[in-house]
């Protein structure tokens, strides 16, 4: 796309200016400027896409299908002209016109497809599947309000429904030609000796296509995603008889499908509709992955050599029972045959080590929403104990349950882990005995796509990575070890400082416009963001706030080394102690940063409603990444490696892929603190643990006390009084245990950064070698070890 001129490109956007969205410049809006860029770069896209698309059916190669119910592909603007290679010449297009190319690139809406790690996994996914040429196609839902934006009031987290496709969304093709029919509940009945199903309630699943192009716009794949429609708009006959509710019921019906990412499945209700969802997500690409394998004129029987189905967590295991519903019911496949074609497609990434995470059904439920795939569950389990002769107690329906771990286990050829440790784990502790019957599971450690997170979002480091090693390492990224001779330079270490003061700059003057607090650039920027759950100790993180906050208090001359902690990240709208852990973060902020004596040497900030566009603000300027998970629950975790891909040490537990992280930064470059997995689960067999943790550190008493007496919340002081309980009783994920190594390696931390050189240097060797976490190795992995295919290009 270098060929592309300046003058054609200014061309272009004028042109859709006036005839795509009906303006002339001089009364164009930022929207109507950004609408237009977008469509002149997309128009760069489509001819790569559909080459792409023609070379993959001509030379029947087979293409890999993966099903997610998230991708957090963010903003797509800026991501396409950086691969594309027409980032700068666009935003000197956009000079020219009188426009501002950051404005406009700000002016997208965030798409808010995803929650957390397992969406902008699978984003990072799709990119370097389109980098490396392996032909692919992402499935997934079209949320129009995706989990929730979330904002505070008094420190309580609000959810508010995301907004992002009130506007036109650019990016997108609408396919109404490629709809299909999804079924609900109903009953199943014999006719001449075959199982029917008689569906209930249906609804259409529309397709939306989003092109993903590659590095260099060499190929581009396709994410496409699914609205709900009604099968009938309304019912005129109730509406004329004026019972306007009840008429709009279809309508009603479809749009709450694909309205909300993860409803509250606290309620009956809420687990019927999530359950309808991963079937209309996992149903509808299933036939239409049919729908295309007939028509190259292929046969049934070898739709494993053309076709690779990837179940990216428990979401998609419907896939198993749907694919033989659709091969026996549909076309009249023997149970035996479709049940081999149906395993020899699919894979199954596990993300989670959490048993609460392993969905489970109450078989009342499932039978109810899906009663053929229920009696199809029982015939695989009846198949399986037959097959394998497993131990009684390890099956798919045990207890009333439908268990989908197990079944994604049971249907898929592969089953993969997402991080050394977290694989190794999961033949150990989560499907020993499955694993041990017929041995399925590989590890690919998982990785995040370097043009994003480190190529678009940090032009600082990137533009002294070139200019340092020369161009073409953003697809060949263990071409960052070429820094290593540098960092013993001064002259780059100056360089490297430089580029991450900047960043930094750039973010204090964010956080003052938007969060009211005015930090300093000097200070140790200290970043925790992710989903806020228990188990990766957010509230670990500001326990240690407030025992700094304690210390300064108490010995305010002290030579401090000022910090900045920032936190982000939603938490589940039922999950009442993470939304607990969120109000009490805000409430040490306004004491802190309130308090004249403390000053700039500790600052508390939260900027709510993390998404993917503050992650690429916050990423680049962090000093310290906080990986601090208890060791043995978190699978992989992908923000350690974009951290410290941006050049930011780890502190952090020898959990998921920080064992890697360690192992390819060495310990010298790493923070590392707290018990491992085998000493997590020893220690809890004292059921004294946490007790006798808090009686042997005065710091973490002291805290606790701050707490339990309304330090932080003096109109309200019993207001904690549950979460410190929990803290002396029931703290299974051992905060208090490790309390005081974490306070000790935050110590550490402070003197590393007091010593410039000393931290320079550790912050560079991050980022030179963090090569092995590129997506585009896991991807390549997947290849090899999984879906067993070569690249296209």
């Amino acid at each position: 796309m270098t060929d592309l001129t300046a003058a054609d490109l200014k061309a272009d956007i004028l042109r859709h200016l006036t005839f795509t969205l009906g303006k002339d410049a001089p009364h164009a809006s930022l929207y109507d400027w950004r609408m237009a860029l977008s469509f002149a770069i997309r128009d760069r896209i489509v001819d790569p896409w559909f080459a792409s698309t023609r070379k993959t059916w001509e030379s029947g190669h087979k293409r890999v299908y993966y099903l997610s119910m998230e991708f957090l592909i963010g903003r797509l603007l800026e991501d396409a002209t950086i691969n594309l290679g027409l980032r700068d010449k666009a935003e000197q297009v956009m000079a020219e016109l009188g426009q501002d190319f950051r404005a406009i690139v700000e002016d997208e809406p965030d798409a808010a497809l995803g929650n957390g790690g397992l969406g902008r996994l699978a984003a990072c996914f799709m990119e370097s599947m389109a980098t490396v040429g392996c032909p692919a196609y992402g499935y997934g839902i079209r949320y129009e309000h995706g989990l929730f934006r979330q904002g505070f009031d008094q420190g309580r987290q609000i959810e508010m429904p995301e907004d992002w496709l009130t506007q036109r969304h650019p990016w997108e093709f609408e396919r109404p030609e490629a709809a299909y029919t999804i079924a609900f509940k109903g009953h199943v009945e014999k006719r001449d000796g075959r199982d029917v199903w008689v569906p209930g309630e249906t609804v259409l699943a529309e397709a939306f296509d989003t092109p993903v192009v590659g590095w260099e716009g060499r190929w581009a794949n396709t994410l496409r995603l699914w609205g709900a429609k009604p099968t009938r708009l309304f019912d005129l006959d109730r509406f004329n008889r004026g019972d306007y509710a009840a008429a709009a019921e279809p309508e009603t019906l479809a749009r709450t499908l694909s309205r909300v990412l993860y409803p509250d499945d606290t309620t009956y209700q809420g687990k019927e509709l999530r359950l309808k969802q991963e079937y209309f997500l996992t149903s509808a690409a299933l036939q239409d992955i049919l729908r295309r394998f007939k028509a190259g004129g292929h046969a049934l029987r070898d739709l494993p050599d053309h076709v690779a189905i990837q179940m990216n967590d428990t979401h998609p295991a419907i896939a198993g029972p749907e694919l033989i519903r659709l091969l026996v019911d549909e076309n009249g496949m023997e149970f035996a045959e479709a049940m081999e074609i149906a395993r020899a497609c699919l894979g199954y990434t596990n993300h989670t080590l959490l048993p609460e995470a392993l969905e489970r059904w109450a078989t009342f439920t499932f039978g109810n929403v899906l009663p053929r795939h229920m009696q199809i569950i029982e015939k695989i389990d009846a198949w399986h104990r037959e097959t394998y002769h497993p131990p009684h107690w390890v099956g798919i329906v045990k207890h009333h349950e439908v268990r989908m771990g197990e079944l994604a286990f049971i249907m898929a050829h592969k089953v993969n882990g997402v991080s050394a440790l977290h694989s190794d784990l999961v033949k150990k502790n989560l499907f020993p005995e499955l694993e041990g019957l017929h041995p399925r599971i590989v590890n690919e450690t998982n990785g995040v796509t370097p043009r994003r997170w480190l190529k678009m979002c940090n032009r600082p480091l990137s533009g002294l990575i070139t200019d340092t090693i020369g161009a073409g390492w953003e697809a060949d990224l263990d071409r960052l070890k070429e820094l290593e001779p540098h960092v013993k330079k001064k002259t780059f270490l100056k360089a490297f400082d430089g580029a991450k003061r900047a960043n930094k700059v750039a973010l204090a003057g964010w956080i003052a416009d938007h969060c009211g607090v005015t930090v300093s650039p000097d200070a140790l920027f200290d970043v925790q963001v992710k989903r806020i759950h228990e188990y990766k100790r957010q509230l670990l993180n500001i326990l240690e706030t407030i025992a700094r906050y304690h210390a300064i208090k108490a010995d305010p001359q002290k030579d401090w080394v000022p910090r900045v902690k920032i936190f982000g990240g939603k938490a589940a709208p039922g999950y009442v102690v993470a939304k607990e852990i969120i109000h009490l973060i805000n409430d040490v902020a306004t004491v802190v940063n309130s308090d004249p004596e403390v000053g700039d040497r500790l600052k508390v900030v939260y900027p709510p409603n993390y998404n993917v566009s503050l992650a690429e603000r916050l990423i680049p300027a962090a000093d310290l990444s906080e990986q601090i998970s208890t060791a043995g629950k978190e699978a992989s975790g992908t923000g350690n490696m974009k951290f410290m891909m941006n050049g930011a040490p780890t502190i952090g537990t020898l959990d998921g892929a920080n064992v890697e992280i360690l192992q390819e930064v060495g310990a010298e470059n790493f923070f590392l603190f707290g018990l491992t997995a085998e000493q997590v689960i020893e220690r809890r067999k004292n059921p004294d643990h946490a007790r006798d943790a808090i009686l042997a550190s005065q710091p973490l008493q002291d805290v606790l006390q701050m707490i339990a007496e309304g330090a932080f919340s003096p109109g309200e002081p019993g207001r904690y009084h549950q979460l410190v309980h929990r803290v002396w009783h029931h703290d299974y994920f051992l905060v208090a245990a490790d309390f005081d190594a974490y306070l000790a390696a935050q110590a550490e931390v402070d003197i590393a950064y007091a010593d410039r050189a000393r931290w320079l240097k550790m912050a560079a060797l991050n980022t030179a070698r963090s090569g092995f976490f590129s997506s585009d190795r896991t991807i390549r992995g997947y290849m090899a070890d999984i879906w067993g295919l070569e690249s296209a290009l």
